[in-house]
């Protein structure tokens, strides 16, 4: 039984598709002055194109003509599936001006429109179901600003309506709602999850002293921090802009780091200093995992709670695939089983993340916007 669950748990994350890291989202910016309120769309136009179809003559590629020719239909499928109303009525809504943008993860139709309320709103009651029929796991990530004071939320199918105070935001929600945030950001981080079994499979055969839960916790903790350490270093270096790197360059060292950490498992590469190798990579990885909050776009005050929500997060995350890791792992450490496991699933991570490498690096898959 033991043997299944662990099995399990490094097939589930090595057979998956070659992905991008970042999952979709979209960002909303709302202003709210008396009775109008100014609103700023950034949908990816990798999401619209699979949702309403923008590529015309299906070459992979989309140009600036083709977007502009969609850009009614784009208008019309984002605004039917976002409602805004206050206790007096609902405020109607007129589609304005659209451009392109840039974000970490690709080019985002930018979609500004104003919204007329009844009255002027103390409570404002957000309605979001963009994608929620196409995709589960798709994210809208709202910023409001209010007579100077910005308040955050995350919307979801689970979570589609909520009720936002312009007067007094509940920092408190805001704050859950980025743990949760963090949280699932790790989860389905195939190659953060990937990068952190590769270091953790050979914890218990490693352990000092030998054969010891003890001492493959204390190894597990070692990399653990060391891991956590670093990449809270420069997701708050990075969330904050005192330090950028091109996406491009660190979703394919990400990769990199994954191969290397499973390589290291056949051949020994780190020899001894598997802790100093989470906190290098672990480096690279806190870039990653700031790309959410830099294309969120929060002013300061907003930014360290949201900051310190996600990062605590993705600890928790990190810590529940520990938790159910290391007893599989040292219940099964002398069976010939694990040892199989040891080589057999490193190779297959490193195969998986190779072709994550290939893709990410060279950017063989097809291209979003050639304007």
């Amino acid at each position: 039984m033991m043997k299944r669950w662990l099995l399990g748990l490094l097939l589930c994350c090595a057979m998956l598709p070659a992905a991008a890291h970042k999952p979709s989202d979209s960002y909303l910016s709302l202003d709210v002055q008396g009775e109008q309120v100014s609103g700023q769309w950034d949908i990816a136009l990798r999401d619209l194109d699979y949702a309403i179809g923008l590529d015309q003559n299906g070459d992979g590629k989309l140009t600036w003509d083709e977007i502009q020719t969609r850009h009614a239909a784009i208008a019309a499928y984002a605004l039917e599936r976002l409602k805004l109303a206050t206790d007096a009525g609902a405020c109607r809504m007129q589609a304005g001006q659209q451009l392109i943008d840039d974000h970490t993860d690709g080019a985002y139709s930018v979609l500004r429109f104003t919204a007329t309320c009844p009255s002027s709103p103390s409570t404002l009651i957000i309605g979001y179901r963009l994608f929620a029929d196409l995709d589960p796991q798709h994210k809208g990530l709202l910023r409001l600003t209010h007579a100077g004071v910005t308040s955050t939320a995350i919307f979801e199918p689970a979570h589609a309506q909520q009720s936002l105070s312009l007067a007094a935001p509940d920092q408190w929600r805001q704050f859950s709602a980025y743990v949760k945030d963090g949280v699932w950001h790790i989860w389905i981080g195939y190659d953060h999850i990937l990068f952190l079994l590769s270091l953790l499979l050979p914890a218990v055969l490693l352990a000092a002293p030998a054969d010891n839960l003890r001492g493959a916790f204390i190894d597990v903790l070692k990399v653990v921090t060391a891991f956590t350490l670093a990449h809270s270093l420069t997701l708050t270096l990075a969330s904050l802009s005192l330090i950028s790197l091109p996406s491009r360059l660190v979703e394919s060292a990400i990769a990199a780091s994954v191969i290397l950490a499973a390589v290291n498992n056949v051949y020994p590469l780190f020899r001894g200093r598997r802790p100093w190798a989470a906190f290098g990579f672990g480096l690279i990885h806190g870039f990653g995992f700031a790309s959410v909050l830099i294309d969120l776009g929060l002013p300061k005050g907003a930014l360290l709670a949201s900051l310190f929500g996600f990062n605590l997060g993705v600890e928790i995350g990190q810590l529940c695939i520990v938790a159910v890791f290391l007893p599989l792992a040292f219940s099964l450490r002398r069976t010939r089983f694990y040892h199989h496991l040891l080589t057999g699933g490193s190779a297959v991570i490193a195969l998986v993340a190779l072709v994550w490498f290939i893709e990410r690096a060279f950017d063989v898959q097809a291209q979003w916007i050639g304007v």
